[in-house]
């Protein structure tokens, strides 16, 4: 019992910690520092770069990648980019509409169907 309450306390602490994001100060970061250069300026992904927009990841695992990728990725240590714009720019992220199934895609089913 000590054990799980330990571990709520921790969990609890920890979520406090993190700093809440603000999307509109995240997209004017998401400019600022290059994002879109590599993922697009709607985090559709490209050729250098995964798609990130309404992105499935936690906060916690976003920071975690960024903070230190692999691949070429450059890392964004917290000189760089503060854990606080961090938030912001993963609350942009988030607040972006997801990418529609295939399926609704008219010309995508099109060309599948050969047409």
């Amino acid at each position: 019992m000590k054990k799980v309450l330990l571990f709520l306390f921790v969990s609890a602490t920890v979520a406090l910690a993190q700093p809440a994001g603000n999307a509109d100060s995240g997209k004017r970061l998401f400019v600022r520092d290059g994002c879109w250069q590599c993922h697009g300026y709607a985090g559709q992904g490209s050729r250098d770069g995964a798609r990130i927009g309404a992105t499935a990841l936690t906060e916690q695992a976003f920071v975690r990648y960024v903070r230190r990728p692999t691949g070429a990725m450059p890392a964004f240590t917290d000189k760089v980019v503060t854990d606080q714009e961090m938030a912001d720019i993963y609350a942009y992220l988030k607040s972006m509409p997801a990418p529609k199934p295939a399926k609704d895609i008219p010309l995508l089913n099109q060309m599948k169907n050969g047409k």
